[in-house]
């Protein structure tokens, strides 16, 4: 069959080369034109890491992830340790070991594997229509594009969606805003080997290694939408925020180049939808599921649709309509769960309850690292990664 994707993000690549394996003709299109992905890296958990598995990437994936063995809390004030634990229990009770991976990294490997003669970019999609037969899509520059099937993986603001819903939907504010980017591993931030984070204030300082000898790092600043920022201004958001705090943590922001490794993004989700499906046209990634981070399951979700759109078009041959509607009983209340998720995780670590986020900080630094470790097994353990064709009947 001939695949329309709209969208070379993770998604829209990984989906991509499921179907190629398939022997499905597809050509992804995307409005940007080049390629410089939105943020600086992004955390694969094993339910991740296994769709790149099942795509042929895993000795690729192993080469780009971090090394990441062991994961701290430290009290962002003094810098003390209030927990600190081994990350192997992820490991051996999923059977996949995590791997961080810098954004632009694995975007850059997924467009290469997938083909980039296959790739157009600089089509902005304008216009959706369909019939019983084909689907076709038109771009601002007036070209169109006619296939049997269209995937939508084209982000939050998604315009597919907009076709498959009939109206487009509100994103929600997950009330902070995130700054991110890449710097030099520094031991005195932390281990180069570890998963660290500095918290308090309702705050959040993390860093996470990737390769390249280098530290993914992310501050959360609690703070109302539409806060002015230029990029001029740097870092002086980050030292005003945490002024005072741990010498980590400062050592962190003197590491930052503003003009090439700092982003900043407020963190917007969507509540969860049901229908990501019309006809021949299905919503995948970020346009069926935008979520914040704050479970680092994002990207995860994205790749798990990706799988189990694979798996519907290569065991189920009454036509694509019906396999588009396997995909979305497979995947809806799944990935909207991660959405909840993620949000009740973020209203704890945030202060948009004070009480309950010192609550938190108190478990903190009673934690063995068992609570934690069940927290993160529970968001992959029910992935469709680990159940199978079991779930596609």
């Amino acid at each position: 069959m001939r695949f329309i994707i709209i969208g070379a993000g993770i998604g829209g690549t990984s989906a991509g080369i499921a179907l190629q394996r398939l022997g499905h003709e597809v050509v992804i299109y995307d409005q940007i034109r080049e390629n410089k992905p939105v943020g600086a890296a992004l955390s694969l958990w094993p339910n991740g890491v296994k769709v790149l598995n099942w795509l042929g990437l895993h000795d690729d994936m192993v080469a780009l992830g971090g090394i990441m063995d062991t994961m701290a809390y430290y009290d962002g004030h003094t810098g003390e340790t209030m927990c600190r634990f081994s990350l192997d229990p992820v490991t051996t009770q999923t059977g996949q070991r995590p791997y961080p991976v810098a954004r632009a990294d694995l975007q850059g490997l997924l467009m290469e594997r997938f083909g980039m003669a296959h790739i157009r970019l600089g089509m902005r999609m304008v216009g959706v229509s369909q019939t019983p037969d084909d689907v076709t899509v038109t771009f601002e520059n007036g070209e169109t594009a006619t296939g049997d099937v269209l995937i939508g993986a084209d982000g939050a603001r998604s315009l597919v969606r907009e076709h498959v819903l009939g109206e487009q939907i509100e994103r929600v504010y997950s009330g902070y805003t995130n700054f991110n980017g890449l710097v030099p591993v520094d031991e005195a931030v932390g281990p180069a080997d570890q998963w660290t984070t500095y918290v308090a204030e309702g705050k959040r300082v993390s860093v996470m290694p990737v390769a390249g000898d280098r530290f993914y790092f992310f501050f959360d600043i609690p703070q109302p939408a539409g806060v002015p920022y230029d990029r001029s201004e740097g870092t002086a958001p980050l030292r005003a925020a945490f002024g005072g705090w741990a010498d980590g943590v400062q050592r962190l922001i003197d590491a930052i180049d503003p003009a090439t490794s700092l982003n900043r993004v407020e963190i917007w989700d969507i509540d969860p939808i049901h229908t990501w499906v019309r006809g021949r046209v299905a919503l995948l990634g970020d346009s069926a599921h935008n979520t914040a981070p704050d479970i680092g399951q994002g990207a995860c979700s994205a790749l798990e649709d990706s799988f189990v759109l694979g798996l519907v078009f290569a065991l189920n041959t009454l036509g694509p309509q019906d396999a588009l509607a396997r995909y979305q009983q497979v995947r809806t209340e799944r990935a909207g769960d991660l959405v909840l998720r993620a949000r009740k995780r973020g209203w704890e670590t945030h202060g948009f309850d004070p009480e309950v986020t010192e609550r938190w900080y108190e478990g903190l630094r009673a934690e063995t690292g068992e609570n934690v470790i069940r927290g993160i097994v529970g968001n992959i353990v029910e992935s469709p990664v680990n159940l199978g064709g079991g779930l596609l009947s």
